[in-house]
């Protein structure tokens, strides 16, 4: 069990997941894009890592190669959620939180979706746990498949391109930033948990005034 932690915890590093090789990262791109439990696995600040590593020369592909093959990843990654989702339908938000799967997860892909519609696809590549269930939630509630493979389409194109080419000039200008990784992996970390500390302070402020209103409504 010590061993499947340790390697349950290497596969939430993206320096790690890089050495591992360059099919690894596909599959955990894969994997973060749509199955329900790759939530805990690194996004964001994997494609930058991997732009970055590109850069300097430590990943066996062109950057052109590694791009696209990263965008084919999450597109086929949020085509397996969309999947998952249509076949489980509505009985996903009755299923029990387990380790590797939490309800009010869907409840957040719904709330977002509700929110961005179609977009949603799109937006929700840059935030952590929306990129994992929005496509299964699309799936749910079965969306178009026509409108929801171009919005596949062009959310892995910005997702992918943004941050990964990113990391690839920033490398190129900067070599020497290859010895500061700490700083930016625990600035990727800041910069991607902030939008869901908001989201999640903005959804309490609005349950408490709710839950106020209601017992005004009630003492009147």
């Amino acid at each position: 069990m010590e061993h499947f932690w340790d390697h349950l915890q290497s596969l939430t590093d993206a320096q790690t997941i890089i050495g591992l090789g360059f099919y690894v990262l596909l599959v955990v791109v894969f994997a973060e894009t749509g199955l329900f439990f790759g939530f805990f696995l690194p996004g964001d600040y994997l494609l930058f890592m991997a732009g970055l590593f590109c850069a300097a020369d430590k990943l066996p592909v062109d950057i052109v190669t590694l791009v696209f093959s990263i965008m084919c990843a999450g597109i086929l990654g949020n085509f397996a959620g969309y999947w998952f989702g249509y076949r489980t339908g509505p009985v996903l938000f009755k299923r029990d939180d387990s380790f590797f799967f939490k309800r009010r997860y869907v409840v957040l892909a719904e709330e977002f979706y509700a929110k961005y519609g179609g977009m949603a696809l799109v937006l929700g590549r840059f935030f952590p746990i929306i990129r994992t269930f929005a496509p299964i939630f699309a799936g749910v509630v079965r969306v178009d498949f026509k409108k929801f493979t171009l919005y596949n389409i062009i959310g892995s194109a910005a997702w992918v391109n943004s941050l990964t080419l990113a990391g690839y000039f920033l490398g190129r200008r900067y070599p020497q930033i290859k010895d500061y990784l700490e700083y930016v992996v625990l600035a990727f970390l800041l910069v991607t948990t902030i939008p869901l500390i908001f989201a999640f302070l903005k959804k309490k402020l609005i349950d408490g005034k709710t839950v106020n209103e209601d017992k005004t409504d009630i003492n009147k």
